[in-house]
């Protein structure tokens, strides 16, 4: 259990002036980047652990916690503490097209659909676009992800106003081909997020299971003069999205 940590020296210094709980979150940030943990492995029992460092399991719990906050760890009730997989943090206050958020971030994202198609809008969407119930409306379908399985399936559904044709290269960041090609500018945008079971379609777009935990974001976007240009919905992996909110008072 313990024979690639030894490399990492799986030790704390009980002596040094550093509360114990600081060293311990120390370690466990570096363990957590070794290959068999990083990606959604977990970590050694609470017990076992804190035997190992001479600590009590309240110390340990202390640094855990803390990370767990963070959503770098995952606690499952009588299973054990794992590594949180690779996800996304994205921010209320600079708010972007998924590519952008993505590239912004550095990370590599895998598009595992890309659908555009004409639909009848429906009372919600047509509410908010200012349109009639049934008029046409361009729906574009997006499934993302990583390499090793998908995060989130959009659905946004665009203002005719705008132009769009259903041709256009949508594998691009959306808001830039809205911008540079249809000199529409998305300048506002309202959001909510709420958390959901999934449905059947929903786990099988995303390949989890039925009634796991999502987090489904919708967005209504508007351009300078508030006129509406796309409602957007988005159903992410739970585990794998984080929305972060920073507040200044």
């Amino acid at each position: 259990m313990f024979k690639h940590m030894y490399k990492m020296e799986l030790k704390i210094d009980h002596n040094s002036p550093l509360p114990l709980h600081a060293q311990v979150e120390t370690l466990l940030r570096k363990m957590i980047e070794l290959p068999e943990y990083k990606n959604g492995g977990f970590l050694p029992k609470e017990v076992d652990l804190a035997k190992r460092l001479g600590i009590s399991r309240n110390t340990l719990r202390q640094a855990t916690n803390k990370l767990e906050y963070e959503g770098l760890l995952i606690r499952k009730k009588g299973i054990g503490t794992k590594v949180a997989e690779k996800g996304i943090t994205t921010n209320l206050d600079n708010w972007q097209s998924f590519t952008q958020e993505m590239s912004d971030q550095g990370v590599d994202f895998v598009n595992f659909l890309i659908e555009a198609k004409w639909v009848k809008a429906t009372a919600k969407i047509a509410g908010f676009l200012g349109i009639e119930e049934g008029d046409k409306t361009l729906c574009l379908s997006r499934l993302r992800g990583f390499a090793d399985g998908p995060l989130v399936y959009f659905e946004s559904y665009f203002h005719p106003r705008i132009g769009l044709t259903g041709e256009e290269d949508f594998s691009k960041p959306l808001y830039s081909i809205l911008e540079n090609k249809y000199h529409v500018v998305p300048s506002i945008s309202k959001e909510e997020i709420k958390a959901k079971l999934a449905s059947k379609i929903t786990a099988d777009r995303l390949q989890i299971k039925k009634g796991d935990p999502i987090l489904v974001r919708e967005r209504y976007v508007s351009d300078p003069g508030n006129r509406p240009l796309e409602y957007n919905i988005g159903f992410y992996i739970a585990e794998k999205f984080t929305y972060s909110i920073t507040i200044t008072r």
